[in-house]
């Protein structure tokens, strides 16, 4: 083998799993797809969907609590950030919900350790091996047809973690073709040896990567360019994007990543945080008017997470330290949107944490029982009659 042409494809941002892909026939495939924004750094969900009409939350947030004019009203006594105002259309329009609570059992507040919890399905004793959606949407009937079964823009894989089908990871649209170019090069050069298993199979994913990379790198191409997308949302925007060119492009993939970084706010949370919602109420409401625009909005849906949550009780450097249960939102023009779940109740803390109210694969099970029609899953156990409905 070629082995330097190989490095130079797994740097590039492909990890070429060293099994067969397995088509386990689970589903047919709907056209629908998933875009995953990951709020890196555990987001403060009290600051986020805030309980405005709750005595509690400022004495327990003394001076980082937000006072009424600085968020606007979401009925149920709930009201939202001010700085994601650009999501209120989304959210009067019925494409928009906030789901109260997430957490899960055992909460382990090490960054590293539960965000891969969140990203593989598992809970405070034990993580999953595979991406909490790997397997289910490896196995959907026709996904070899796939350009690729996921995409990551923000460098990301984790979520991705899987010993077969095709997930890519690439920060911009040249490295498509770029990318493109090397596998072609490494199965031109590259010689099958039937005789080696291990090798075989190498080649054979190498074989699905360029496959894969040809067919993208076709669509880019031919993608109009001269209509550039720009959202005023920093690298999230850039982020958000790329996505909605690719979809645009006609790039078959259900499942895309973008991140949002910095929510880690231990300090000086009252002004670091307002900066954070404006990027992410920008770059949603952007890539929304975007996915409308192209007349994907119906068939994608968007869904936030993060680690963990953050304690209901301010720290002494007005900030806020690692806590568990927090709320997400979903997008999308297929659901209905609104206020889902049970806000944690205030009153009710362990140690100035809150407790969640609804476990988070729960989310998992409905988007991928309801959403991609795979009933099946590896969350069915975990399946929330309060969601049952919030797909139209």
């Amino acid at each position: 083998m070629n082995r330097r042409e190989l490095i130079r494809s797994l740097v590039a941002g492909m990890a070429i799993p060293l099994a067969p892909l397995g088509i386990a026939s689970a589903a047919q495939r709907t056209g629908r797809r998933l875009i995953l924004v990951e709020l890196s750094g555990a987001n403060d969900g009290l600051n986020t969907v805030i309980p405005i009409n709750d005595d509690r939350y400022f004495e327990i947030r003394p001076n980082i609590a937000l006072s009424k004019d600085k968020v606007f009203d979401i009925g149920n006594d709930l009201a939202l950030n001010s700085e994601l105002r650009p999501l209120d259309p989304a959210f009067q329009s019925g494409d928009m919900a906030v789901i109260q609570g997430l957490g899960y059992p055992g909460q382990n507040r090490s960054h590293f350790k539960s965000i891969a919890l969140w990203e593989t399905g598992g809970d405070g004793s034990q993580a999953g091996k595979n991406g909490w959606l790997t397997e289910d949407i490896e196995g959907m009937t026709g996904s070899d047809k796939l350009d690729a079964h996921g995409i990551s823009l923000d460098g990301g894989m984790g979520v991705f973690l899987s010993s077969s089908g095709v997930w890519l990871s690439m920060t911009s649209l040249n490295q498509f073709s770029s990318l493109s170019a090397t596998t072609e090069k490494l199965a031109s050069n590259t010689q099958t040896n039937s005789a080696n298993p291990a090798l075989s199979m190498i080649m054979d994913r190498g074989n699905a990567l360029n496959n894969s990379m040809a067919s993208i790198s076709g669509k880019i191409k031919r993608l109009n360019r001269h209509r550039d997308i720009r959202y005023d949302a920093g690298e999230f925007g850039r982020q958000a994007a790329m996505a909605a060119q690719l979809i645009d492009a006609g790039i078959d993939a259900p499942v895309f990543k973008i991140k949002l970084d910095g929510f880690d706010t231990h300090e000086h949370q009252i002004w670091r945080h307002p900066n954070l919602l404006r990027d992410l109420g920008r770059g949603l409401a952007g890539l929304r008017k975007s996915l409308i625009r192209s007349g994907h909005w119906e068939s994608t849906l968007i869904m936030t997470y993060s680690e963990f949550g953050r304690r209901a009780l301010e720290n002494e450097s007005e900030g806020t330290d690692h806590g568990t249960a927090a709320p997400h939102f979903m997008l999308s023009g297929a659901i209905k949107g609104g206020i889902w779940g049970v806000h944690p109740d205030l009153g009710d803390l362990v140690e100035g944490d809150m407790k969640f109210t609804m476990d988070y694969r729960s989310v998992y099970a409905s988007i991928l029982s309801d959403w991609f029609k795979i009933p099946l899953n590896r969350f069915s156990e975990f399946s929330n009659e309060n969601l049952l409905s919030i797909y139209t």
